[in-house]
């Protein structure tokens, strides 16, 4: 748990760094690959939880600038630098808006009483979910896996060690 901003600040930068590392490597084409047919697409998914910080947060106290366009899943360079711009966005206003008490005090979200710390790593659990599917839905469109909690199959490649299976 977070016990100061400056903590969740470090939390938030090294999470926004992994994802920014697997946004980077989408391409237009995989954006359009789906879960399962008439499901979510990999664009819909990863534009969702792009979209979403500032919504969540505005939810929850935090003004920052939305997303325009929520509705229309942009090409993979443009969803790539809003992450990078929302993510700058989040580290500004926690700095300006919130203190280490701020962190302490509780509101409902989502019809329980929650610690801001407890609501603020409810997103970042909430993009590392979305993250994963998308990592799946990468390698079904042939893209390689970045690593992001450890090596991908091409990171054990690179270390010249066989994967596990």
């Amino acid at each position: 748990m977070y016990s100061t901003v400056g903590d969740l600040i470090v939390e938030w930068k090294n999470e926004a760094e992994l994802t920014q590392k697997v946004l980077d490597v989408l391409t237009d084409e995989s954006l359009s690959q789906p879960v399962y047919s008439d499901g979510r697409t990999l664009g819909r998914i990863a534009w969702h939880f792009v979209t979403n910080i500032p919504d969540y947060l505005t939810e929850f106290g935090v003004s920052i600038e939305k997303v325009s366009n929520q509705d229309e899943v942009p090409n993979a360079k443009k969803m790539a630098e809003t992450f990078k711009t929302v993510s700058s966005h989040v580290v500004d206003a926690l700095q300006e808006q919130w203190s280490n008490s701020t962190l302490k005090k509780t509101q409902n979200a989502f019809g329980r009483e929650e610690s801001n710390a407890t609501i603020f790593m409810g997103l970042i659990k909430h993009i590392a979910h979305h993250r994963g599917q998308v990592t799946v839905l990468m390698r079904q469109a042939g893209l390689p896996i970045p690593a992001v909690y450890g090596p991908s199959k091409e990171g054990w490649a690179l270390m010249g060690i066989t994967p596990p299976r």
